[in-house]
């Protein structure tokens, strides 16, 4: 039987049709709900249009592209198995791993957010993440030092 015919990947990623960005269109694939692709963009542009108004002096794709690489995480932990024990071994992301949990952890912190619509809190939570601050970049630190206290098994990682 093999794999499936047909997958979203990366190779069928189109640049979004506003700004001609990969991410920004990987951005909107992973909000969307349902396959409702326009609502999913309507949220997405309408936040980008509320960062232009609130952010004067950069365009709304740099403040969205410095959002994404401020909550990149660098090393993560993941389990392994030695000897019967759990360990926590502190490994480097890679580049498309980096970039899928940047663009999750905004989104994860934007949905946690309630009281206003989502391109509100979608534009409030890009903008803090491109001033290094807010609930994604909590995350961020949160795995950095998680990975910075399991140090030690660090000769774990092969």
């Amino acid at each position: 039987m093999g794999a499936k015919s047909f997958t979203a990947a990366v190779e069928q990623l189109k640049p979004d049709p506003v700004y001609g960005s990969l991410v920004l269109s990987k951005f909107i694939n992973c909000l969307m709900y349902d396959g409702k692709k326009s609502t999913a963009q309507h949220i997405v542009y309408g936040a980008m249009e509320l960062l232009g108004k609130r952010v004067k002096d950069a365009k709304p794709i740099d403040v969205f592209d410095a959002a994404i690489n401020n909550v990149k995480p660098n090393l993560e932990t993941k389990s392994r198995r030695v000897g019967g024990q759990n360990y926590q071994v502190p490994m480097a992301v890679s580049r498309k791993r980096q970039q899928g949990l940047a663009i999750r952890w905004i989104i994860e912190a934007a949905r946690a957010k309630s009281g206003k619509p989502m391109t509100d809190r979608l534009a409030d939570e890009l903008l803090a993440a491109s001033r290094r601050e807010g609930a994604a970049m909590t995350t961020r630190e949160n795995v950095h030092k998680m990975a910075e206290a399991n140090r030690a098994f660090a000769h774990f990682a092969w």
